[in-house]
């Protein structure tokens, strides 16, 4: 049996997002940058996870610790550091890819809290992934498709399923780049 469970597109998930938001403004203040809305619930119509991806910018990677800081003293769970899978034809540079993940509190809200750099290229991945999906809905439903697919196998974790996800997301970004140069999208 698979760990994955893709539910259809909740109408809420914007008006949860702007809640928790707020939550997150308030324990991090100055510090971030900007917080944004990624992933599939991001994207009107799209099956996902129900979990919120929230991504969390800072100006400065001495600043990731900073937050990650702030929100363990809220109650968030702090994972340990991890990388972003590096994307052909992006910066090969580990520093491109650095994050830190937090989860929310005990009983509350699923959310996976992405901290990331700005100007990074996995904080620009974030960004252009969702809106090139938000902008092509034959797309996006084709990615809800292989999503529905790929919870329906036998894997073991979350972590499985992010890894069979990577390459066809890379797959959806590459002309999102195209895509991003033609219609002058910026960050």
């Amino acid at each position: 049996m698979s760990a994955i469970a893709i539910v259809s597109p909740d109408v809420t998930w914007a008006a949860q997002y702007d809640k928790t938001a707020q939550v997150i403004s308030n324990i991090l203040g100055d510090l971030v940058v900007r917080i944004d809305h990624i992933g599939s619930t991001s994207v009107p119509g799209l099956a996902s996870k129900d979990v919120l991806d929230i991504q969390v910018t800072v100006a400065a990677e001495s600043e990731l610790e900073d937050a990650v800081q702030l929100l363990l003293a809220a109650g968030w769970e702090v994972r340990p550091p991890r990388r972003d899978h590096p994307v052909p034809g992006l910066p090969t540079d580990e520093f491109q890819w650095v994050k830190r993940l937090v989860i929310e509190p005990m009983y509350r809200r699923r959310v996976n809290l992405h901290l990331r750099v700005a100007g990074r290229a996995n904080q620009r991945y974030a960004l252009l992934f969702r809106d090139y999906l938000r902008s092509h809905p034959d797309t996006a439903a084709a990615y809800g498709e292989f999503k529905r697919r790929a919870a329906a196998l036998p894997l073991n974790s979350v972590g499985e399923y992010a890894d069979l996800k990577d390459p066809v997301c890379d797959l959806i970004y590459l002309p999102a780049e195209e895509w991003a140069a033609r219609t002058g999208w910026s960050v």
